[in-house]
């Protein structure tokens, strides 16, 4: 049986404590903001660290949970991140599978042109532009089109294609399927975790986006949670009490307000991303295979 030196052992022990202090000072914002969330106003003022509310009120919450346009973000937010990933499924494995068949031509090129699109793009104003042109303004589309394609996911879900073994694809072959049929009933079926590890990535990105929903929808009843959280916290700070109706500013103030703002919207989120982690990393190892 190997038995660790004292050097293994220290190394260890130190890897856990600089781990334990970087999980700390991560989880330290998020521990303040809930307690400013859930503190009265004399405690916000009051100085030092704010580790736990000493008297917890609802109260904030309970005025944030009245907003109409919350639920109404909420709605704009589940829409996109539904469409998103829906779309994002269907154009990157469309794409990919065509480049990860051998006898698919100047597929070389092809996943070159790809590779230069990770590095450089056209800029915000060019798209801005070609998205005005489009008719997109104030649509949807607007925030789940440019982003249907995106590179990286092409060459994990091209590489994790090109895995499967070929001897399927030639046997359906020889029963006379043809490249879609193999594609909608071997391919896919047998892709189901890259499948899924995409989605998930694709369900983050579209959830926490806010800059495309800034430039590309000028409509207020369609602002996502991440617009509603930047104008409630950000451009509204001095008169939140106003927006909502704030009359006995002794049991909240706008800083409860931003705090239950910030966790109504994250919560959800950083709720369900412990339990979906650890597929990350498995996608990437699942399109790590090299072709």
């Amino acid at each position: 049986m190997y038995k660790r030196s004292a050097w293994e052992k220290a190394f260890e022990a130190g890897n856990i404590a600089l781990l334990a202090l970087l999980g700390l000072t991560t989880l330290y914002p998020f521990l303040y903001v809930f307690t400013i969330s859930l503190s009265e106003p004399a405690d916000i003022n009051r100085i030092g660290l704010h580790l736990l509310p000493t008297d917890p009120t609802t109260a904030a919450y309970a005025k944030v949970l009245t907003d109409p346009a919350l639920y109404r973000a909420y709605g704009n937010t589940l829409l996109r991140t539904a469409g998103g990933v829906v779309t994002v499924l269907l154009f990157c494995s469309l794409t990919a599978y065509p480049l990860s068949r051998p006898s698919f031509p100047h597929r070389g090129l092809f996943v070159k042109l790809i590779v230069f699109s990770m590095l450089f793009n056209g800029g915000t104003i060019p798209m801005y532009l070609l998205i005005r042109n489009l008719g997109m303004i104030d649509s949807y589309w607007a925030l789940i089109l440019p982003l249907a394609v995106s590179g990286f996911n092409l060459i994990v879900l091209r590489n994790f294609f090109q895995a499967i073994p070929p001897e399927l694809a030639e046997s359906a072959k020889m029963d006379g399927a043809g490249e879609l049929r193999i594609f909608a009933r071997i391919v896919l079926p047998l892709s189901t975790p890259v499948l899924a590890v995409v989605a998930l990535w694709a369900a983050v990105m579209h959830w926490n986006s806010w800059f495309d929903a800034m430039i590309y929808l000028n409509d207020a009843s369609k602002q996502v949670l991440q617009l509603y959280l930047r104008h409630h916290v950000v451009d509204a700070s001095t008169n939140l009490a106003i927006e909502f109706r704030l009359d006995d500013m002794s049991a909240i103030v706008p800083e409860n307000l931003k705090a239950a703002i910030i966790m109504t919207i994250s919560l959800p989120i950083l709720l369900v991303y412990p339990f979906i982690q650890r597929f990350f990393v498995k996608g990437i190892m699942l399109g790590s295979v090299k072709g």
